[in-house]
């Protein structure tokens, strides 16, 4: 059974997920992203493929290793994907983003799907049935609200996220909780609530880092799978290597 690797380069956490064949077995935080971290897991798991979708300035070596052991592919606008994107600058869009939708794509073929991604923003990306990416939009995310408020301000404290509080805080963290958290999950169900009118019937795919924190408070149906962005790179290494 072959060995894919797919790297995920983001703003706040640098990632790779192995498959085998089409399985997922494991995921891998990296602290430096560096070659001698990458080199690493390359002796590990001897891969075949491998595949790096990134959003940041990375270390160019990365891009050299990989050429040399595996048949290496980095994403970006030249990439064959299952889509089209007929948006007046397709190359902008972020790898990021490209791997979400071919998801998407992947699991709803012949179908319209909104996907939401929770990270560093919150993107919101929208296929028809198609398979055109027609666009979305771009909001803060849940980390840069709690930052905002905290450098914007004199004494708001910065607070590490959590499960727990109530609609109405009793103190400065579940105040900070409940504005974000719930105004996160409010703005998620508007959104949603108005593609339903533009689009009757279509499903709602929410990934990302920070999925377990709003899940439980959102009024909408939705496929929630945190690993959806690796899902979608994996099926881009598939047609590009």
């Amino acid at each position: 059974m072959s060995i894919t690797i797919c790297f995920d380069f983001g703003n706040t956490r640098l990632k790779a997920a192995i498959f085998k064949e089409n399985e997922l077995l494991e995921i891998a935080i990296l602290s430096k992203g560096d070659e001698a971290e990458v080199a690493e897991l390359i002796l590990k798991w001897s891969p075949k493929k491998s595949i790096l979708s990134s959003v940041i300035h990375h270390d160019k070596g990365i891009e050299t290793l990989l050429s040399a052991k595996t048949s290496f592919h980095l994403l970006g606008p030249s990439s064959v994907i299952n889509f089209t994107s007929p948006v007046g600058k397709p190359e902008t869009i972020g790898a990021d983003r490209l791997a979400i939708i071919a998801a998407a794509v992947d699991k709803f073929p012949q179908q319209h799907s909104l996907a939401i991604s929770l990270g560093t923003c919150i993107t919101y990306n929208f296929v028809n049935n198609q398979h055109q990416f027609l666009g979305g939009s771009i909001s803060p995310g849940m980390q840069m609200r709690f930052k905002a408020m905290h450098e914007q301000t004199a004494l708001l404290p910065l607070i590490t996220p959590s499960s727990e509080f109530t609609l109405v805080g009793y103190d400065t963290k579940t105040n900070l909780l409940s504005g974000v958290i719930l105004g996160i999950a409010a703005e998620i169900d508007g959104i949603i609530g108005a593609y339903e009118q533009k689009y009757a019937k279509f499903n709602v795919l929410l990934t990302g880092g920070d999925i377990c924190y709003f899940a439980p408070h959102l009024k909408k149906r939705i496929f929630a799978d945190q690993n959806l962005l690796f899902k979608g790179l994996y099926a881009i290494c598939e047609k590009n290597t």
